[in-house]
């Protein structure tokens, strides 16, 4: 047990002085990018600054696998160097015993970052994306899916429009049963358009069969409204920007996932994209395991055996290689071209399993 904490502690300590590292050099290039793109003198360097801690949870969490590789890299390279592996094995450990604390602390911090690090980086990212629009754009555009259907707000600073409807296709395009609310740039109700259905087209919504009363300038809205058989309202909306508004799965917390899944089919949208992410984040700790694995699989060695450097060389192309994969089966889950679960766990089983073989033939030869 006390080898065990003893590894345990240095493979924490590793970790975060690994974290601490890529967090500084992130938040440095963060910075120039933010003074790119906000005007100076609307923010200074204050908002700024909060603007990339903002934006920090959400760059770092993607290469959360590679910093527990790169911490495996430089804990065993230094257990190696100071001959402590060697200590180790000849007080009876083998070298598998010696890979329990990290991978326990490994699949711990998984656990960690799936269940408390994930909520913080959906919620930052959040705020950062409508900080960041309203100091370069001066816009909003937010879609929200409830029990009562979709919700899609668009914006400019001339004012806001509210846009409820029961359904819509699987991008957001063509609404049905919609109603249009227009408000002013202070909040005064402007419009109420009511439809039987809206498609986006270049500049506007398309409104079929619309009824438009009035609210700011009539006493008796209902009796100065008028029909219509096409409305156009303008939007300044792209269906890009509507499917991105619902459809970055990392910026809903994973405790919330589920129900928006649910929500979301019934609404008419596609919800693969987020049920691909939910297992992939549900398979985070044992990557994270997994790269534990690859890690010391390559630096297990003592220094005097040599070639260690192209033995560094050999693990950081496997695990780079095991992030890409893990990426690309995840792109292949989304375009449907994999099955969900098959996309999001066979890359960090078949590296555990992979790496496990290569460690015990380095063992037992």
């Amino acid at each position: 047990m006390t080898l065990f904490l003893y590894f345990a502690r240095r493979f924490l300590k590793t970790f975060a002085i690994v974290f601490g590292i890529f967090a500084g050099i992130v938040m440095m290039i963060d910075l120039v990018e933010q003074f790119s793109k906000i005007n100076s003198e609307t923010a200074g360097f204050a908002k700024v600054v909060q603007l990339s801690l903002l934006h920090l949870p959400s760059q770092m969490y993607p290469i959360f696998p590679l910093i527990i590789m790169l911490a495996t890299l430089a804990l065993f390279l230094g257990l190696a160097r100071s001959s402590e592996l060697v200590v180790t094995r000849a007080a009876g450990w083998s070298g598998m015993k010696a890979l329990a604390a990290p991978v326990v602390v490994a699949f711990g911090l998984g656990v960690l970052a799936v269940t408390v690090l994930n909520p913080i980086v959906a919620a930052t990212s959040k705020q950062y994306e409508t900080t960041i629009n309203r100091y370069t754009s001066g816009k909003e555009s937010v879609l929200s899916i409830s029990q009562e259907g979709l919700w899609l707000r668009q914006g400019s600073p001339e004012g806001q429009t509210v846009i409820r409807a029961s359904g819509s296709n699987l991008d957001g395009t063509k609404l049905v049963d919609v109603t249009f609310l227009n408000f002013t740039a202070n909040g005064t109700p402007l419009s109420r358009i009511g439809a039987e259905s809206a498609e986006l087209i270049p500049g506007a919504w398309q409104v079929v069969n619309a009824k438009k009363w009035p609210l700011l300038s009539s006493a008796n809205p209902e009796r100065d409204a008028r029909h219509f058989e096409v409305l156009n309202v303008p939007s300044d909306l792209t269906r890009e920007e509507i499917r991105d508004s619902f459809g970055t799965p990392s910026s809903i917390a994973i405790w919330d996932l589920p129900a928006f899944i649910s929500r979301l089919e019934r609404a008419g949208f596609s919800a693969r994209q987020h049920r691909v992410w939910f297992q992939t984040e549900l398979a985070l700790p044992l990557l994270l395991v997994a790269m534990v694995l690859v890690g010391a699989g390559f630096t297990m060695r003592h220094t005097r055996f040599g070639n260690t450097g192209p033995m560094l060389l050999g693990a950081l192309l496997m695990g780079f290689s095991l992030f890409f994969i893990r990426n690309f089966a995840q792109v292949l889950g989304e375009n449907g071209q994999l099955p969900v679960y098959l996309a999001a766990w066979s890359p960090p089983i078949a590296a555990t399993l992979l790496a496990l073989t290569l460690i015990l033939h380095m063992e037992d030869g």
